[in-house]
Parts: structure tokens; sequence; C-alpha cells
């Protein structure tokens, strides 16, 4: 009789506790959904707040990575493009460097060996015979 007895009590509080929300039984929690009952219950939190914390930080800090993340990579798009640009002017400033340094060595190694020749002020023009 006593063991009936603990069985009937035991049966209270499952089905006590089922009614509070404490079952994690998936079946459980559709039908209580469906028939209005609450799973998340006060009781809930308070039996797992610290687990429901970390979730919640955790989910934070991937959010605040993943703009992080973003915002470097645009960065560095910008970035890229920058030094293509440096890269480009660079090149730029050495040709005409480097042209105007070997038309300089040319007019002074002219001018020493007493050769009567200048730069021309006009571009070239073609000679065409019969209006050709």
């Amino acid at each position: 009789m006593a063991a009936a007895k603990r069985n009937k009590t035991t049966k209270k509080k499952t089905s006590h506790n089922e009614d509070e929300g404490f079952s994690l039984n998936p079946l459980h929690l559709v039908q209580n959904t469906l028939q209005g009952r609450m799973f998340l219950t006060l009781e809930f939190f308070k039996r797992n707040w610290l687990y429901i914390v970390a979730a919640t930080v955790m989910m934070l800090m991937y959010i605040s990575n993943k703009y992080v993340y973003q915002s470097d990579m645009a960065k560095l798009k910008e970035l890229k493009v920058s030094l293509n640009n440096a890269r480009t002017d660079y090149v730029d400033a050495s040709s005409n460097y480097n042209s105007r340094i070997l038309e300089s060595q040319m007019k002074h190694y002219i001018d020493s060996m007493g050769i009567d020749l200048n730069i021309s002020k006009q571009p070239p023009y073609k000679i065409s015979l019969n209006g050709q």
C-alpha cells in the first residue's frame, strides 16, 4: 500500500511538472502549445538562466564578429584600389622621368659633339604625292 501511495505521488509530481512546462519532451511541448498552455514558464527560465545568458552572449559575439569582418573586408578592398592607383602613378612617373633623362642626356651628347640639332616644336607630318 505504501508503494501504491509513492507511485501516486510521483505520478502527480510528473503530471504537475509537465503542466508547468518542465518536460522537454517535444511531443509534450507541441501538445501543450496546441492546447494553449505555456511551455516557457518562469521556472524554466529560473533553472536555465545561465544557458540562456551564455547563448545570448555567444549570438551577440557572432553578430559583432561578422560586422567587424565585413567592415575590415570593405577597408581591404578600398586599400587594394588605392594600391593599384599608386602603382599606376608610379609607373607613369617612372616612365616620364626615364624619358626626360634619356632626352636630356641625348641633347647634352649632341651639343658636346657640335652638331646643330634642335628639338622640333611641331609634330612630324607625312608628305604625300598627288594628294594621296
